[in-house]
């Protein structure tokens, strides 16, 4: 005679599951038993997934204050307190509190949407005296965070000749870049070029001898604490082509049949330009980048890509 066996994985509850027939009484139990496992297993590893997912997600969307200092670099970071006379504030994923001077900072962007701009008072115009006594050159404040663009020098570097309209040209394209980018160099302001020329100009200074001044003086001739000084040389060679073009015609005239031949030669000069620009930046007299470039094509305006080039990757320029 067979019995049944009822063994239910609750302790006063039957669940269809648990009834169990004569000859496998823990086998159904068992088996329902493990499966609730699996299910409690997996809901546990797909909330567990869920959260590190929404962690991980909150810590990518959370927002930066950042601080831009006056020298140019840029700080992302969570500022927890701030003062007249420093702002404190701790990196991403660090807890360690950093104390920053005031007149460190240019600018602050916070996390809210808000900046802050902190500008030094301007100097007041004071003339240079000489030891008699007498105003000798009345040179314009120096402003902090200027930047004035030389003329550029733009010399054949087999013939030495150079170019007053190509000085000007060159000096205005880099000055424009750098307008266009005036967001990527703050907190920089760019010097007028009408302002620099004059300046220069008074000061008996041109693209022919801009070299040979000294770049402090510069500075204090412009009133700026940054300068932009560029060279742009240049060799010039033309290569000839020429291409010939031939046809014929063939007339009949009565029993003698005659052949007349046509032939075209057309020429084409080409310019090649090969380029070597000079890109150096001063602060404070001091030069804090200097490279050169050969940009790669040998049209007539090439030397404005590497002067593109190498401004995007002086310490000035932020992306």
């Amino acid at each position: 005679m067979d019995f049944f066996y009822v063994i239910c994985c609750r302790d006063a509850t039957f669940c269809q599951d648990c009834i169990i027939f004569a000859g496998r009484p823990f086998e159904a139990s068992l088996n329902h038993q493990n499966k609730s496992m699996k299910t409690k297993i997996t809901l546990i590893f797909l909330l567990s997934l869920m959260f590190n997912l929404v962690q991980a997600q909150n810590t990518e969307t959370k927002k930066l204050d950042r601080i831009i200092r006056k020298d140019y670099q840029i700080i992302d970071c969570t500022i927890s307190k701030m003062s007249d006379q420093a702002v404190e504030y701790s990196l991403p994923n660090e807890t360690m509190v950093i104390s920053l001077d005031i007149k460190k900072i240019a600018r602050i962007d916070f996390a809210s949407g808000r900046s802050q701009t902190f500008d030094e008072p301007k100097e007041d115009v004071v003339p240079a005296v000489s030891s008699e006594g007498q105003t000798a050159v009345e040179y314009p404040a120096k402003q902090a965070n200027t930047i004035a663009v030389l003329p550029v020098p733009y010399v054949n570097s087999e013939t030495l000749a150079s170019s007053e309209e190509m000085a000007k040209f060159a000096q205005n394209d880099i000055y424009n870049k750098l307008i266009e980018k005036a967001s990527n160099i703050y907190p920089l302001s760019v010097q007028d070029l009408r302002t620099t020329n004059g300046l220069l100009r008074k000061a008996g200074i041109d693209y022919r001898n801009i070299d040979e001044i000294p770049v402090n003086e510069l500075e204090d001739i412009l009133g700026v604490d940054n300068i932009v000084a560029a060279k742009v040389s240049y060799t010039l060679t033309e290569n000839t082509s020429s291409s010939t073009y031939k046809s014929g015609e063939t007339k009949y005239d009565q029993d003698k049949t005659k052949n007349q031949n046509y032939a075209s030669t057309s020429s084409q000069v080409e310019k090649v330009y090969k380029y070597h620009v000079y890109f150096d930046m001063y602060r404070e007299g001091q030069k804090i980048y200097t490279q050169s470039r050969q940009p790669f094509f040998t049209m007539e305006d090439s030397w404005k890509d590497a002067v593109q080039y190498l401004l995007k990757r002086s310490p000035v320029y932020t992306k």
